[in-house]
C-alpha cells in the first residue's frame, strides 16, 4: 500500500523541463533514495513534493489526498516533515526550547502572546529529544552544540506534527563517516518504530546503499531506474550517468555492507 503517489510529474524552467513526467510510489517504513548527478532534478521533485515549487503536471497523492497546489504549511499539517541540507535551528533558544516551537506551531499556538515556548509541552518535547539521544542536551542553546548535534535536534524539531512521511535533503552533508552512519540509523530505527515514510536526497553513496530499501535515479529530469539497493547498483544506465565506462557502484555497495554489518553488530 502506497502512503505516498507521485504520477508523471513535470516542471519546466522557461524551455528547460527540470522534471520531464516522473512517476514512483513510497510505502509506509520505507527509506526511499532519490539520486542522481548534478542537475538530475532531484531538488526541484523534492521541492514539489514539500509544496515549496508548484508543478506544471502531474499529481503527489499522500494517503489519497492531492498535494499539488497546496503550501508548505499546508502540506507540514497534513503530516509531512522535513530536516534540510544547513540545518535550521534557533541559535538562541535551548535545544528542548526549538522542539516546543514546533510543537508551538502544530498547535497553532505560535504567535500567541499569552503563552511562552518554554511552557508549551515540555514533557513532549523531551520525549522527542530523547527519541534521537539529546534529552541530556535539553537545556544547552543550540548555538554550542556539535554539528551532528544540530542535525539530530532538527530531527526532533520535523518528528513534532508527527509526520507519516519524512523529506530530508541531503541529511548527512558535513557530517563525518561516524555522525553520518549514527544519524542514518537512528532515522531507520525510527522508520520501523513509527511505520513512517522517509524519502531523501544524499550524495553520499555509502550512506545512501548502507541505509535505503529502494532507490529512484534522476538524470537529466526523466526517471532512469529505481530498485532495490543491490539492482541499482548493477543497473548498466545508472553506472554510465555516474562513471561513464569501466566503473561500478560495486565497491561503494561492499562498504556499505560492512557499516551495515558494524551497526548490526552496535544495536
Amino acid at each position: 500500500m502506497s502512503l505516498l503517489k507521485v504520477t508523471e510529474l513535470g516542471k519546466s524552467f522557461g524551455g528547460v523541463k527540470a522534471v520531464d513526467g516522473i512517476s514512483f510510489d513510497l510505502a509506509p517504513g520505507e527509506l526511499l533514495a532519490l539520486i542522481g548527478p548534478n542537475g538530475a532534478g532531484k531538488s526541484t521533485t523534492f521541492n514539489m513534493v514539500n509544496g515549496q515549487l508548484k508543478a506544471d503536471r502531474g499529481s503527489i497523492l499522500l494517503d489519497g489526498d492531492e498535494l499539488v497546489g497546496r503550501k508548505p504549511r499546508e502540506i507540514w499539517r497534513k503530516g509531512v516533515g522535513r530536516t534540510f541540507q544547513i540545518a535550521e535551528t534557533f541559535a538562541s533558544l535551548t535545544v528542548v526550547e526549538n522542539v516546543q516551537m514546533a510543537l508551538l506551531s502544530h498547535d497553532h499556538k505560535l504567535f500567541s502572546t499569552f503563552r511562552r515556548a518554554a511552557d508549551h509541552k515540555r514533557d513532549e518535547a523531551l520525549a522527542l529529544l530523547d527519541q534521537v539521544g539529546m534529552k541530556a542536551q535539553a537545556d544547552r542553546p543550540c548555538s554550542v552544540l556539535a554539528y551532528g548535534d544540530v542535525k539530530r535536534v532538527e530531527l526532533a524539531i520535523a518528528m513534532a506534527n508527527s509526520p507519516k512521511l519524512l523529506l530530508m535533503d541531503e541529511p548527512t552533508a558535513g557530517m563525518a563517516p561516524k555522525e553520518r552512519n549514527s544519524l542514518m540509523a537512528l532515522t531507520k530505527q525510527l522508520v520501523i518504530d513509527r511505520g513512517m515514510a522517509v524519502l531523501f536526497t544524499e550524495h553520499s553513496m555509502d550512506v545512501v546503499f548502507a541505509y535505503a530499501d529502494r532507490m529512484i535515479v534522476l538524470a537529466r529530469g526523466r526517471l532512469i531506474a529505481q530498485g532495490k539497493p543491490l539492482e541499482i547498483r548493477d543497473h548498466p544506465k545508472v553506472q554510465e550517468v555516474y562513471f561513464g565506462s569501466g566503473k561500478t557502484f560495486e565497491k561503494i555497495a561492499e562498504k556499505a555492507a560492512a557499516v551495515n554489518a558494524a551497526v548490526g553488530a552496535e544495536a
